[in-house]
């Protein structure tokens, strides 16, 4: 098998993974994935393609990841992981269909106005 490149993005966050045969070793950007999402709420999001069809050990993925906060990278991992399975074999989208790994959240930050203290948030009016 060769090995498999796949881009995922979420907010502004942007991961390039590179999938490969191995024994389950995930790194991001040059560390242990445990080390680098240090709550158990990142890892398993980091991992839960591979767990749904369950393939834990049976690839070593390499992953460069900036932009973002820690949260976002582990979504965008999550959708590159995704699409990266469903390219290695078609059947696996029946299993992450459903769950909905397979669709880019398209929710960003709205840029601040004009005039105003944040995207929505207004001035505070004062009748003196």
């Amino acid at each position: 098998m060769d090995t498999v490149h796949k881009i995922g993005r979420r907010k502004t966050a942007v991961a390039r993974i590179y999938l490969s045969e191995g024994k389950g070793n995930i790194t991001v950007n040059k560390k242990d994935f445990k080390s680098y999402f240090t709550t158990g709420t990142l890892q398993y999001k980091v991992q839960q393609p591979l767990m749904l069809t369950e393939n834990l050990t049976s690839y070593d993925i390499n992953v460069n990841v900036y932009g973002g906060g820690v949260t976002g990278q582990a979504e965008a991992i999550r959708l590159a992981i995704t699409r990266a399975l469903v390219a290695i074999n078609e059947e696996h989208r029946a299993v992450l269909k459903p769950e909905g790994l397979l669709t880019r959240d398209p929710r960003m930050v709205e840029r601040k106005k004009f005039g105003q203290k944040k995207a929505r948030k207004k001035f505070q009016f004062s009748k003196r």
